[in-house]
């Protein structure tokens, strides 16, 4: 979910139509099936002025840099308690950059690099090596309320639809499941506007894909977010 993972929204009245819902032709509903889904997070090196520069304003380049370490890691933590299936940490730059020393990753998880292009490039590159193999779940490291029932809940869901998706408060959401690749959700995308999602999720109506719209989340890209921290991501 910068238009990282976190950032693409669904307008409140979309949600409102959309969540729970099933896109495309009436089919029977299936039972929710668990299946083991690779978690891939997308993250960029937590360097002091290029991390979380948003939020620079409030907390200092240090401090947004510190702050976007301890997201990185909680997200990771969250990612393997889940057990859903392998957990992936996408990364930028690549995983041999100096940008990454001294930044501890649990050495459960695999680390790949997110390639070239935009957001929406690297997103459908990634879906489309995973979901050769396995379902995917897309994350960044944004978001505070991702716990392991929600990681659970999506992968569940996504054994009964095509897409399953959490939104954001601020008009991204925080994850995105697919089965297979769709790379027409994710080309010629305004990133970076509040239109994303709801463009994206007309676009999977348009393709009679069957879609989960999970419970709002909030993330944390600007000094107003800072709210949404829990006590042990405040005063570090």
């Amino acid at each position: 979910m910068a238009h990282h993972l976190a950032d693409v929204a669904l307008t409140p009245g979309l949600l409102a139509r959309c969540a729970g819902s099933v896109f495309g032709a009436a089919i029977p509903m299936k039972t929710a099936t668990k299946i083991n889904t690779r978690l891939v997070v997308f993250a960029k090196a937590p360097q002091a002025g290029k991390a979380k520069t948003r939020l620079i304003p409030a907390l200092g380049a240090a401090g947004a840099a510190t702050l976007a370490r301890h997201m990185l890691g909680r997200t990771l933590d969250i990612a393997l308690s889940a057990a859903v299936g392998p957990v992936e940490l996408c990364m930028s730059p690549t995983p041999d950059d100096a940008a990454w020393l001294g930044i501890a990753i649990d050495s459960a998880v695999q680390l790949s690099d997110q390639g070239q292009g935009d957001l929406g490039q690297r997103m459908a590159c990634a879906v489309q090596r995973v979901t050769q193999l396995e379902p995917v779940l897309l994350i960044g490291t944004d978001c505070p309320g991702l716990t392991p029932a929600l990681l659970q809940q999506a992968a569940e869901q996504l054994g009964a639809h095509d897409v399953v998706m959490l939104p954001a408060s601020d008009g991204g959401y925080v994850l995105l499941g697919l089965k297979s690749p769709c790379p027409e959700i994710f080309s010629a995308m305004p990133w970076s506007t509040a239109a994303v999602a709801e463009i994206s999720l007309q676009r999977m109506k348009a393709l009679g894909l069957r879609v989960w719209v999970g419970p709002m989340q909030h993330d944390i890209d600007e000094p107003a977010d800072l709210d949404h921290l829990p006590p042990e991501l405040m005063n570090l």
